[in-house]
């Protein structure tokens, strides 16, 4: 199948959204790691942040960056002709 500029455009910003949403998954995931000692020193809700971070922040976030994917990903695909009849 031959892809014509219209299609390569949206995978180009398919790919830059997911790009986008995985370097903020990576930030949320990794940097209260690495940070953990100076964050522990900060209170949040009576518990280090770095814990709570790991307990419950990280969490919100995820669903956060799942929700607005499959927003996003359904307004892209109505923009271009692609989205699925139910």
């Amino acid at each position: 199948m031959q892809l014509n500029e219209r299609h390569r455009e949206y995978w180009r910003r398919n790919l830059r959204m997911i790009s986008i949403l995985l370097t903020i998954w990576l930030l949320v995931t990794f940097v209260p790691i690495y940070f953990a000692p100076e964050l522990n020193e900060v209170s949040f809700f009576g518990w280090p942040l770095a814990f709570y971070m790991a307990a419950q922040g990280s969490l919100i976030v995820f669903l956060l960056l799942v929700g607005y994917y499959a927003r996003a990903m359904n307004r892209l695909d109505r923009e271009y002709g692609v989205q699925e009849d139910i």
